[in-house]
């Protein structure tokens, strides 16, 4: 648990964050994390944040050390001052395995791939309505690398009379991203790129017969200050997931 505590304390500053000037045309989305132990289990979760978007994971454990993903988000978010809409989907494979003394410990990395389009419609009021001030639209793809180290605790909390499992978990994703189009009101305009590093906290609670509910926090920070292809936007999601299968 004391690993973790660091992404508890981002927590206000990342609120901040997202209250001011933190923007940026691209938008995260939630990385998986399947805490895979065995080959055959399949890992599925959907998760939500406060601007709507929809994040759903997809993992198979292919053998007791490989493992397949999926990931994709959708968001359509409209707003008095601004539109946002962006679709994404990744792909990866990767390397799994437990430690530690009671064996509870999974270590995770994975490297993948991924394709998105984002459209944006900044608007102002006047006083005939809603007018747009500028438009942009992106098509972009990246190339990511991410290590998971997790930690799961039996029994670790009582609620309501039963007892919960509890599991803590860390992801550093390294993405390099890429604008394959970019126009600013319909013209097209310089291309920007960026390498995105990701740190993000996750704490899930069993539910029972692998259902698991989870609590997701995290920020983006930019190796490159741009204009539009930047850091921005904090991780803030809840959501679901559901492990089956196994030997």
């Amino acid at each position: 648990m004391k690993y973790n505590k660091f992404g508890y304390g981002l927590c206000v500053g990342l609120f901040a964050c997202s209250l001011y000037s933190c923007s940026s045309i691209y938008m995260p989305n939630v990385p998986s994390a399947p805490m895979f132990t065995e080959a055959g289990e399949v890992y599925i979760s959907g998760n939500i944040n406060t601007k709507a978007n929809v994040s759903a994971n997809l993992g198979v454990a292919v053998t007791d050390h490989v493992a397949v993903i999926a990931n994709g988000s959708y968001l359509d978010n409209k707003s008095n001052t601004k539109d946002y809409a962006q679709k994404m989907g990744e792909a990866g494979i990767g390397y799994y395995t437990r430690f530690g003394r009671k064996n509870n410990r999974v270590f995770e990395v994975y490297g993948g791939y991924g394709l998105g389009t984002t459209s944006v419609v900044d608007k102002r009021s006047s006083t005939m309505g809603q007018a747009i001030v500028e438009t942009q639209d992106m098509d972009f793809d990246k190339v990511f690398v991410q290590v998971n180290f997790s930690s799961e605790k039996k029994d670790a909390l009582k609620l309501f009379g039963n007892k919960h499992d509890i599991d803590y978990g860390t992801i550093i994703r390294l993405s390099n991203m890429r604008m394959k189009n970019f126009a600013i009101d319909g013209f097209a305009v310089a291309k920007e790129d960026n390498m995105l590093i990701e740190p993000i906290f996750y704490t899930r609670m069993g539910l029972g017969k692998g259902w698991k509910l989870q609590y997701t926090n995290g920020m983006v920070f930019g190796f490159k200050s741009n204009t539009y292809l930047k850091a921005g936007y904090p991780l803030f999601t809840l959501g679901v997931l559901y492990k089956f299968g196994g030997k």
